[in-house]
């Protein structure tokens, strides 16, 4: 019998009240333990959905997903223990401090006293973010939220993370140092699925890659190994628009 790969998902498939197309569509993937897996698709190709369904955030209409042999269905408080969830939009407060919106979150995962304090305390250093513990949100800048909302998701030291377009829309300082900070976290055992526009970064960033469009996976593989296979193409962006045209998706 073939090992079980870390994350399985079998058929998924998503309706959405009155639509006649699948958000969705018996989707098939397999992810190992230890990759940095990205999910690539133009807008409304359905890649937020499916991370939205593998972090329990809605539900699904079809197929099965195990994580780290748990079925999602069965087994949803299992797997909130190693899960990490950093979504697109900043979830912070705006008129609570760094600290007292870290410490809402670790409480969030169980964590308490000043084995919290310490990590939140390590973090905000790893992000270059120390001196700014007790300082409200709204004072932050973009990447400085882009930032604190990641610690947010790894407070709990997850063995699995969710990624949701984490560099979107900051500067290119603040980009790569979660870039950085994520291939540190992936060192240390986490398994890391995200999604991005940015083809550079996930050319260079993943292990391997999924192209999405209309809720069906139509490539995947190693970056290097699609670009070499695919006649003409010479970077992940050529592969993308080769697969999904030119065509503006809004």
């Amino acid at each position: 019998m073939a090992e079980q790969s870390f994350i399985e998902i079998t058929g998924l498939t998503k309706w959405y009240k009155n639509t006649t197309v699948a958000a969705v569509d018996q989707l098939n993937l397999n992810i190992d333990e230890g990759e940095i897996f990205g999910l690539l698709g133009p807008n409304g190709a359905g890649k937020t959905t499916t991370l939205s369904i593998l972090c329990n955030q809605i539900p699904f209409s079809g197929g099965d997903i195990s994580i780290n042999g748990f079925s999602l269905k069965r087994n949803a408080m299992e797997l909130k223990k190693i899960i990490g969830v950093v979504p697109q939009e900043i979830a912070l407060y705006d008129k609570l401090t760094a600290f007292e919106n870290l410490r809402f979150f670790g409480n969030l995962y169980g964590l308490k006293g000043n084995f919290l304090k310490s990590r939140i305390a390590d973090c905000m250093v790893n992000f270059g973010l120390e001196g700014k513990l007790n300082k409200k949100i709204d004072t932050f800048s973009g990447g400085m939220k882009r930032r604190v909302n990641l610690i947010a998701g790894i407070l709990h030291k997850p063995r699995i993370l969710f990624l949701d377009e984490p560099t979107v829309g900051i500067d290119v300082q603040s980009k790569t140092v979660i870039i950085d900070y994520l291939k540190e976290l992936n060192k240390e055992g986490t398994t890391i699925l995200y999604t991005s526009h940015h083809m550079d970064e996930a050319e260079h960033f993943c292990t391997r890659i999924a192209i999405i469009d209309q809720g069906k996976i139509i490539a995947k593989g190693a970056p290097s190994e699609m670009i070499k296979l695919q006649k003409g193409c010479e970077s992940l962006e050529d592969i993308f628009l080769h697969l999904t045209g030119r065509k503006l998706r809004d």
